[in-house]
């Protein structure tokens, strides 16, 4: 069996990765105006969809993206190219005119941005692959996924507190909030691409 220390190293390195508190806001400029049974059944979708996304690069990510011929740079750019196109929607209130005009599930964020790349990104499924390595299966691996829920379990307690936040910040602070993290999340997907270049050279 595992100690405990590691446990606690691969909690905060999901942590780190996943960056729960991160996310809140970004989850309530995604979701704005939405009814609170929409944001909770949009969460609830992300947050299962990620464990699936993280279950699987800790059991078999390596392998797979291997046998398709990817490599984890290759998939770390495609993700912040994805996320910069987001970013531009959050930027231009693109979603928001969408939303007003018509309700669709193309406009249903829970996979995309949501599940994946922000709360199951290239990050976080690297580290589950290097985690899982660390183990030897079982058990151990067991343990390892454990965390990665509990981690994603933080980010969905998160989200609840979406509504109270969005009627504490008024429709002014939601969206001085949105546009600043549309230009958050434009650096951070561009620090994908840089990242997976540098990986790749």
């Amino acid at each position: 069996m595992m100690d405990t220390a590691f446990l606690i190293t691969a909690f905060v390195a999901l942590f780190v990765v996943i960056d729960p508190i991160g996310l809140a806001p970004l989850f309530i400029a995604l979701t704005r105006g939405m009814t609170a049974r929409a944001r909770i059944a949009i969460g609830i979708r992300a947050c299962l969809v990620a464990i699936g996304l993280l279950t699987l690069f800790g059991l078999a990510g390596e392998g797979l993206l291997n046998f398709i011929g990817i490599s984890m740079p290759a998939f770390r750019i495609a993700g912040g190219i994805l996320l910069f196109l987001t970013a531009l929607d959050m930027l231009f209130e693109r979603r928001t005119e969408r939303r007003e005009g018509r309700s669709t599930p193309a406009d249903d964020p829970s996979v995309f941005p949501l599940a994946m790349p922000l709360i199951a990104g290239p990050g976080a499924m690297a580290t589950m692959i290097l985690l899982a390595g660390q183990t030897s299966g079982g058990i151990d691996l067991f343990a390892v996924h454990l965390v990665m829920v509990a981690v994603v379990a933080l980010c969905f307690l998160l989200f609840l507190l979406a509504g109270p936040m969005e009627r504490a910040l008024g429709r002014t602070g939601t969206l001085v909030i949105t546009r600043l993290l549309g230009m958050l999340l434009a650096a951070l997907s561009v620090q994908f691409v840089i990242d997976g270049l540098r990986q790749a050279i």
